[in-house]
Parts: C-alpha cells; structure tokens; sequence
C-alpha cells in the first residue's frame, strides 16, 4: 500500500487490494460494498496480525510469568496505549476500557456510574439521532430508577435543534449524544453541547461508533467525559469495543461484572476490585482482537485520519449530486444538504419502492447497501418512516462505487416502474 499521508487524495485502488474480500465477486463482477456503517472490512495486515498472534504468541493474558504469557501480556496492553494514543486520552493506562463493543461500554457507564449515581427525578438528556446504543441503556434507566428522560430534537434540516439547549440540560445528571448519525451522517456540534452540560453540572458520554474511524477525534478537545467506539468499523475485528473515560470518574465507579481478573481480594465476606481498568475487564479479555485492533489503528494512521474524513466528504458529496441528477424529484435523500455537517452516511428512499426490495434488487449487482430501521426507531418515526435504504462510504470506496450504485438503483427503478 502507497503512504497516503503525502496527499490529500487517497489512492483507493491501491487500498483495494489490501482488503482481499474486496476482490470477490459473482457473476464475474466484483463486490461494491457500501455498508461499513454497520461494519466495515479489513485488511490483509489486520488479519495477518491475528493469525501471527494465534500462531506464534496466544497465552491468557495477566496470568503468567512464563515468557510466553508475558509476550502476551506485552501485546494486549499494548493495545490499550495504542487505542488511547489514537484518540488522545491523557493516560491511556489508565483510561482505556476493553470491552466487546461499543454497546457494552456504554451500557457499563449506565450500570455502573448510572445505577449508583441516578435515582427518581435525575434527568439524562439523550438527542433525537441517536443510535439504540445510546438510547436503550438510558431509556432502561429510567423504566428502572424513573429517571427523567429529555430528548433534544432534530430539525427538518437534519441537524439537531439547539435553539432551548441550556433550558435541556438545566438540572441534567448526565447528556449523551452521537458525534455522527448512523442514519444520517450528521455531525452535531458536539463541544457546543458538551460544554452547555458540563456548565449545568452533567457528565457528557460521547457515542464514537461512527466518526472515530473516519475522522480524527481527540477526547481532549470534544470535551467529553466518556467515549465509546467498536474496532469493527475501524477495519478491527469485531467483539472489540473501547471505552475511554476519566480516571477520575472510572476510579469512583464499582465494576460492572465479577468474576476472574477484575479483583484484587476474594473472601466470602466481600472481594476488594482491581484497580482502574482492570476492575472492568473481568475473565479473559479480547486478546487477539486486542492485538488486531493495534493493526487496523496502525494502518489507519498510516492513511491519515484528516485523509479518510475528506475523502468521505469528497466522495458523499459527488454520490448526492449525481443521485439528484440522474432520479431527480424521485429520490429522497435524508441528511443534511451540505457535506459541512455530515459523514459519508446516505440514506434514501426511491420512488415508493421498500428499502428492503431496493436492497435485494442491489444484491443482483453485487452492491451492498444496508435497509432497516439502522438500530434507530426513535428517528424513524420522526422521519415519517419505518425503514431507510442507506449506503456508507470508507476509505477503499471511490466514484466508481458510486456510479455502481446508481446503475443499480436504476435498474430497481424500471423493474419497480
């Protein structure tokens, strides 16, 4: 792969050939895969790197003295600098969370941090675009606790309404909100929300499935008091996620499960946890998708994250001028007009045909596209919907993928008439 750091075009025919899934094809035609908001692929070096580390170095990590545990040991935590350094937290040692996804970690600061910090009448402030992820652990909250639950809305702009944000978040214990839409594409002006929190004495959780692997994100600067983010869509594997919180908000939290690893004392009488992190990673951790997250961050930085983030917008931009000129008044494209506050996220509806038959007439072409309702009900029903098709761009899709797509949703149209 060429070194993309020295351009601001990304040479996607060579990143191409480092995702070997990319390559596959039916009928003598190669796959287009627009879904990486849901999951993106990975490449060669990231698998290599998990087969190397099954081959030549597995052990059960913190356990060890013997050579190879402590090779293990080395490469794990390793991971954990590496996963910090990549979104700037002060102490990575420290600050960096393994989880399965980003799911489970936001769900570990709702049960651990929620259920001992919020009881009857609290409020949480959750936004109308947001994922299930950062909707569901609240909403339970508050079947639970009675917590009270205020959503800031979306506008018909797709953008959030922040026009009564201070009058939200008066008295709110904690605000949690995507940094981009899955939906959408969207990018809240998400240091303007947090700082109108933290000014109403809330904690701020930071939803980074979406923008973490496509744009540079620094926990610094987005004023957060939690991020959660999923190596899968950062051309890691999955059953890796990342939740980086401060030490001091961690250190004040019980863990989230019990059991081996995540203790430094055990009598029947009571345990005594493990310090921060280690109390929230109990039994044996992800491992080898640790040491394969370390890959996908290393590739990512050799692209260059400022790279990726302009290339989508590049990309999303050409895709929704030539969607409007070839179907005209019979697209609907939800989002934001402009590519100023939106990711490479496009979803859309074609003529009065369902997203699901959309998807399926795709399939034929070889084009992958997502139809659903994305994990996202709440907005669904704002939408007047109950499912979008939607196509998501990464760094190995090009306008060649996109005119792709539109022959193929073409052709949906004159089979559908």
């Amino acid at each position: 792969m060429k070194d993309a750091t020295t351009t601001t075009q990304l040479d996607v025919e060579a990143i191409k050939q480092d995702f070997p899934l990319l390559s596959k094809g039916f009928h003598g035609e190669s796959i287009v895969y627009l879904d990486s908001a849901a999951s993106s692929q990975r490449p060669t070096c990231v698998i290599d790197t998990m087969s190397g580390y099954y081959n030549y170095s597995h052990a059960n990590v913190h356990r060890g003295v013997y050579k190879l545990a402590e090779e293990a040991d080395r490469l794990y935590e390793n991971a954990r600098m590496a996963a910090g350094r990549f979104i700037g937290a002060p102490d990575p040692a420290r600050e960096i969370v393994f989880t399965k996804n980003a799911t489970e970690a936001i769900n570990l600061i709702a049960y651990s941090w929620g259920m001992h910090r919020l009881h009857e009448g609290d409020v949480v402030v959750v936004t109308e675009i947001d994922h299930h992820a950062n909707l569901v652990p609240w909403i339970m909250l508050h079947e639970a606790r009675g917590v009270e639950l205020r959503v800031i809305p979306m506008r018909d702009d797709y953008l959030l309404d922040l026009d009564n944000l201070e009058e939200t978040v008066d008295g709110a214990k904690l605000v949690a909100c995507t940094l981009m839409s899955n939906v959408l594409g969207t990018i809240p002006p998400f240091r303007k929300i947090a700082d109108a929190a933290h000014n109403a004495g809330a904690i701020v959780v930071a939803d980074g499935a979406q923008l973490v692997p496509h744009a540079h994100v620094d926990v610094q600067e987005l004023g957060c008091d939690f991020l959660a983010f999923s190596g899968h869509k950062m051309l890691g594997p999955t059953g890796i996620g990342v939740l980086w919180g401060k030490a001091d908000l961690l250190d004040s939290m019980p863990p989230f499960m019990g059991g081996g690893g995540m203790i430094l004392d055990v009598k029947f009488e009571g345990i005594v946890p493990a310090e921060i992190p280690t109390r929230f990673e109990a039994g044996t951790p992800p491992i080898a998708e640790a040491v394969g997250l370390t890959a996908a961050i290393e590739y990512l930085d050799k692209i260059g994250m400022d790279n990726i983030i302009r290339h989508d917008t590049e990309l999303t931009a050409y895709t929704i001028e030539s969607l409007k000129e070839t179907f005209g008044g019979d697209i609907t494209i939800m989002g934001p007009d402009t590519t100023e506050n939106r990711g490479g996220v496009i979803s859309l509806a074609l003529k009065d045909i369902h997203p699901h038959d959309l998807a399926q007439v795709l399939d034929e072409s070889n084009v992958c596209i997502r139809a659903g309702h994305h994990c996202a009900k709440p907005l669904m029903r704002r939408l007047g919907t109950s499912a979008t098709a939607r196509a998501s761009f990464y760094l190995y899709n090009d306008t060649s993928d996109t005119d792709r797509l539109i022959e193929a949703l073409a052709k949906a149209a004159s089979i559908f008439g």
